[in-house]
């Protein structure tokens, strides 16, 4: 009965399953940069983004500069941020989930 229930649980785990993330490793070097203060998760939209290929979900630590690129890339489409956290002294702060990102 047990195994069943396992067996059934782990089918509905898979259903949900997230991609893939490209990118950078959450415990990766640039996340302990000096100057990151951004984690980004998000979905490439066009073939023509520099951060990926149409269709990924990729992780960044980036810079106040460095987001602001990130921003800019939303607003012509390129891609859809999914996820922002403020990174200090390589600690992960996630922002609310239900916010738009704009």
């Amino acid at each position: 009965m047990a195994e069943s229930l396992k067996k059934r649980l782990d089918a509905a785990k898979e259903q949900v399953k997230e991609p893939k993330i490209k990118g950078h490793a959450i415990d990766g070097l640039e996340r302990f940069m000096e100057d990151t203060r951004h984690m980004l998760v998000f979905d490439v939209l066009m073939w023509e983004c520099p951060a990926g290929d149409k269709g990924d979900r990729v992780r960044v630590f980036l810079t106040d500069e460095g987001y602001q690129e990130a921003l800019e890339s939303q607003k012509r489409g390129e891609m859809k941020i999914i996820r922002h956290a403020k990174i200090i002294n390589g600690s992960i702060h996630y922002d609310m989930q239900e916010k738009v990102f704009e």
